[in-house]
């Protein structure tokens, strides 16, 4: 039978058999995502030498590329271990095509990453992931899976991995897509184990952080931590997000905007 493990999540955690008390179950965790790599995308800003004054010259200048000059779609895994195998998705990924690739790379990275017994398999609610048949398929293997709340980008360890990988690409300047693939492979690979075990060893933080928020973005979600800061500085950063609850977020979006249109109008 296939275990479903349930991320501790408010007070249903008390009760999980895989809780966030103890670092060595997040260890024992095999994590999997899938994303697009552009060919053209996060390298389109780059830094040159230039003589003043030269800033439109043709060599200074990088032309865009409708639709990131094509893209390719990957599949992914890493333990605290460090990262399984990298896994090209060639055309339109279905339950049929999800089912191979768990096939053909989650168990052989489980294999090679000597998960040993026991290991959780993490995925998203995708409904590939979650259809009966992935069920089924998971169930004949007796893979465990961890339980997954639908929404919660910041419980998900391998966005970080994801940045790291697109930023190493990028770098590289791939110029075709069959050189995206061979540098996205290269780049995965130099990943550090050390980098994995940090990710998995600081989740307990992170996890704490998002129940302690009752499920709405933590410190980790920057960004809008620092847009309300600027607007209100007297608030503290742990409190923002117990003051603007959902309910009154979007009455507090529409008046900043309101206030916006004012502005602009008094400036005419």
């Amino acid at each position: 039978m296939t275990e479903i493990l349930e991320l501790p999540l408010g007070p249903p955690a008390q009760e999980s058999t895989f809780t966030c008390q103890s670092e060595d179950n997040w260890v024992k965790v095999l994590w999997s995502d899938e994303t697009k790599m552009e060919l053209f995308g996060i390298n389109s800003t780059r830094r040159v030498w230039r003589r003043r004054n030269a800033a439109y010259d043709p060599k200074n200048i990088i032309p865009t590329i409708k639709h990131g000059g094509g893209n390719i779609m990957l599949s992914v895994c890493f333990s605290a271990k460090g990262t399984g195998q990298l896994h090209r998705i060639k055309g339109t990924m279905d339950g049929a095509v999800y089912r191979q690739i768990l096939g053909e790379n989650l168990l052989p990275s489980a294999r090679a990453l000597k998960m040993g017994r026991g290991w959780v398999f993490q995925h998203d609610n995708d409904p590939k992931h979650t259809a009966k048949a992935t069920k089924e398929w998971l169930k004949k293997k007796h893979i465990k899976v961890l339980e997954w709340p639908s929404q919660f980008p910041d419980l998900n360890r391998i966005e970080y991995l994801w940045r790291e990988l697109k930023v190493r690409v990028a770098k590289r300047q791939p110029r075709n897509l069959n050189d995206l693939k061979k540098i996205c492979k290269e780049e995965w690979d130099e990943i550090p184990p050390e980098m994995c075990a940090n990710l998995v060893a600081n989740y307990k933080k992170r996890l704490t952080s998002v129940i302690a928020n009752k499920g709405f973005a933590t410190k980790y979600k920057v960004m809008f931590c620092r847009g309300v800061k600027y607007l209100f500085p007297s608030l503290k950063c742990k409190s923002i997000y117990n003051i603007f609850d959902m309910r009154f977020f979007w009455i507090f979006v529409v008046v900043i905007l309101s206030l916006t249109v004012q502005i602009n109008l008094l400036k005419l």
